[in-house]
């Protein structure tokens, strides 16, 4: 595998804990202040940038390629992804689980179950692409940001945002939307290290998805939902989440 994706470390080497982060779309791997420097305390922490954002915004590539490349450039570790980065992360646990200490998922689903379901979105978010082609990216996310998923989120590191070009994020749209996703459901079982699936109590849609999730994984899969909290978890209530963290980590002996 030629390319490399861009990442940062944060937080003192040699640490017993390890957490390798992975954003959401349209964010890069300094889109996680304040909460990935409340982790970097106790922790080392490598923060990516995925196919199509950031530093890698000219890497363009599909989920199960970008866990792979992921995979090839972490070390063993606690993998925490944010929607996007949490199907990402989803992806890398079942490709290479010897690596995943623990799996995080923040807002995350493990894909559309129909077809029709898949298609639509596909449709969708093509559509997207061609939007960001055609107006670029502040335009862009003038809107996407204006969404009722985000009508939480003040801390919306929209400078960072910024960064990415509208051909990266077009591309990632195309390959690495929920649409083009094979649904992992029947998968979910084979994994085998403890799982927290993290939600905001104001998004509903992903706090049922989270049950529904740690259902099918096993009693290895627990449920976090952080009160004051939408889509964005991590920023909207940065220290609560790094508390249901690391008290999780704690009782898991990770």
């Amino acid at each position: 595998m030629a390319q490399h994706l861009a990442f940062i470390d944060i937080g003192p080497s040699g640490q017993r804990s390890e957490f390798t982060l992975l954003h959401g779309f349209t964010q890069n791997s300094r889109c996680w202040t304040p909460f990935d420097e409340l982790l970097s305390t106790e922790a080392h922490v490598r923060l990516f940038d995925l196919p199509g954002h950031g530093g890698s915004s000219d890497v363009f590539v599909d989920l199960q390629t970008s866990a792979q490349m992921v995979a090839a450039q972490m070390n063993e570790s606690i993998v925490c992804g944010y929607s996007m980065g949490g199907r990402v992360a989803l992806h890398l646990a079942l490709l290479a689980p010897a690596k995943v200490q623990g799996l995080v998922a923040i807002g995350a689903t493990a894909g559309l179950r129909s077809e029709n379901e898949r298609s639509e979105r596909r449709q969708h978010d093509e559509q997207l692409a061609a939007q960001l082609r055609q107006q670029g990216v502040s335009a862009f996310l003038d809107e996407w940001l204006a969404q009722p998923l985000f009508a939480h989120l003040k801390n919306n590191h929209r400078d960072q945002r910024e960064i990415n070009t509208s051909e990266g994020l077009a591309r990632s749209l195309e390959l690495c939307g929920t649409g083009t996703q094979q649904p992992l459901w029947d998968q979910l079982p084979q994994l085998s290290m403890p799982v927290l699936l993290l939600s905001g109590a104001e998004d509903e849609k992903f706090t049922r998805l989270a049950h529904e999730m740690a259902e099918v994984i096993g009693d290895n899969a627990s449920v976090a939902v952080i009160a004051g909290a939408g889509h964005s978890v991590q920023l909207e209530q940065p220290e609560k989440t790094a508390i249901a963290i690391t008290d999780w980590q704690a009782r898991c002996g990770l």
